[in-house]
Parts: C-alpha cells; structure tokens; sequence
C-alpha cells in the first residue's frame, strides 16, 4: 500500500472517531441536564465522563473504578445504562441493547433526544 493511501485511511480514521465522540458527548451531556445531573460538562472529559455515568445513573462516584477492571466492566456497564435508562423514564431493557454493536450507537441518542 501506498504511503499517501495509509494516510488517507489513518486520516478517515481519526475523523469517524472524533464524530463518534462528539456524538456521544452531546448525547450524555443531554441526558445529564434532563436528569437534572450536576456537572454536565463532564461528558466531553474522557474517563470523567465515565463517573457523569455512574452520577446518572445514582450509582456512587468510585463505581468508575468498577469499569477499569476486565469482565467486570461490562456487567458493570450494563448495569449503568440501565440505570440512566430508568432515569430517563424509558425502559431498562434498553441498557441491555449496549452490548449489541452498532445498536448501541443508537441507544444513547434514543436516551437523549426523545421526551
């Protein structure tokens, strides 16, 4: 492969992944402010915007600890959305859906752009 090739794909790369992350951003940080969640700013600092989960969800502040931990962190994460799935008033089945992907690039924006 050519070397301007590998830098178009790298350069792809990295702008999907700036979308994705500005999308989920804008996602929790509206879900925090319909929560009524203090800090909703913290959507936009990675790994704090770990702890803004677990805040939502009414989880205490060092569950965030719970999702450096292999295994654990996906029964934790889980957990969590389901968590701020109820908070939201929706049902909590659509935490479960996290784990199935591309429907869980969904799921946040269900969470924070419908009533």
């Amino acid at each position: 492969m050519e070397y301007g090739a590998q830098q178009s794909y790298f350069a792809a790369y990295w702008i999907w992944w700036l979308i994705f992350y500005v999308y989920m951003s804008v996602c929790l940080m509206m879900i925090a402010n319909k929560t009524g969640t203090p800090n909703a700013w913290l959507a936009w600092i990675p790994i704090l915007n770990i702890y803004l989960m677990c805040k939502i969800a009414g989880k205490p502040g060092w569950w965030f600890i719970l999702f450096f931990i292999p295994i654990v962190n996906i029964v934790i994460g889980i957990i969590v959305w389901m968590k701020i799935s109820e908070a939201r008033k929706k049902p909590a089945w659509l935490g479960i859906l996290m784990i199935i992907p591309f429907i869980n690039l969904i799921i946040p924006g269900i969470l924070a752009f419908t009533e």
